[in-house]
């Protein structure tokens, strides 16, 4: 009987502390998003991928009208990108490496928040090292951006271009949302 009361009192106590503290949303059901190298994210199952080719992935994480890979303006995504986009990141004319932002292109390139408007990604505001799942990290980087009218160079709006770059790995993350729960998503990653 002891043992019984025991149980019940758990189940009644569990129940008020649920109420009290709802569980966080990196509880909520995730998918695997498995991409190169083992590499094997966890994200909320209302995010949707799109595949373009063998190195780049579109997560839309919000909304979109039609996901076409790197720079789908006014599209709220992030990208998983590896070698053959990586080969082209220092403007279409080289390798990206960090020491400049990701930008696969010689010209202006839309704004992601507005097709309108063009963007400027610089200066850098942070870096450092950031985990990617156990064992593995990844060269950090945040760059200041903003959005112009290409007629001038009056600011439109601003976002950051965060990037994780993984370069064993040739694995580089970029993110112009600051989407929520990317963070943590990448930190506990799973390598297999």
């Amino acid at each position: 009987m002891f043992k019984r009361y025991l149980a019940v009192a758990a189940v009644a106590a569990a129940t008020v502390l649920t109420a009290a503290f709802p569980a966080p949303a990196s509880a909520a059901p995730a998918q695997p998003l498995k991409l190169r190298n083992g590499l094997t994210l966890y994200i909320p199952i209302q995010w949707e991928v799109h595949r373009f080719g063998a190195d780049v992935v579109q997560v839309v994480t919000g909304r979109c009208g039609k996901p076409k890979g790197w720079g789908t303006p006014e599209c709220d995504a992030f990208y998983v990108l590896g070698p053959s986009a990586i080969k082209v990141g220092a403007e279409g004319w080289g390798p990206y490496t960090g020491k400049r932002p990701y930008y696969p292109a010689s010209d202006v390139q839309p704004c992601p928040l507005n097709k309108k408007w063009g963007e400027i990604i610089g200066p850098k505001v942070s870096r450092g090292l950031r985990q990617v799942g156990t064992g593995h990290k990844a060269a950090y980087n945040a760059w200041q951006a903003r959005c112009v009218p290409y007629s001038s160079n009056a600011t439109k709006a601003r976002f950051t271009q965060r990037e994780w770059y993984l370069p064993k790995s040739k694995i580089l993350v970029v993110d112009q949302w600051s989407t929520p729960g990317l963070a943590d998503a990448l930190k506990y990653a799973d390598w297999n």
